[in-house]
């Protein structure tokens, strides 16, 4: 068992809940800023930033944890010797 896949899973998992709420607060403080609570349109660009936060850091570890998991791969390291330009058809 990876135990760093299951960490980044468990931390991923967290990560889309909090956004589900996030998502449901800012949706219930626009509903109570356009009925008269000048105070909620705070709360709910609060919300919001919190929301778009969570998502983000959430596709990170999404994209880290196919890293660990073997899907992808490492970009190629700076002391890799460079890539031929052209291709096939242009070293004939």
């Amino acid at each position: 068992m990876n135990k760093a896949a299951l960490l980044l899973g468990a931390a991923t998992t967290l990560l889309v809940v909090a956004w589900g709420y996030l998502v449901y607060a800012a949706i219930d403080f626009g509903t109570a800023a356009r009925g008269g609570n000048s105070s909620a349109w705070t709360f709910m660009a609060l919300a919001c930033a919190g929301a778009i936060a969570c998502l983000f850091v959430g596709l990170l570890l999404v994209a880290r944890m196919m890293r660990v998991m073997g899907i992808t791969s490492p970009p190629p390291s700076p002391d890799a010797p460079p890539r031929p330009v052209g291709g096939k058809r242009a070293a004939r």
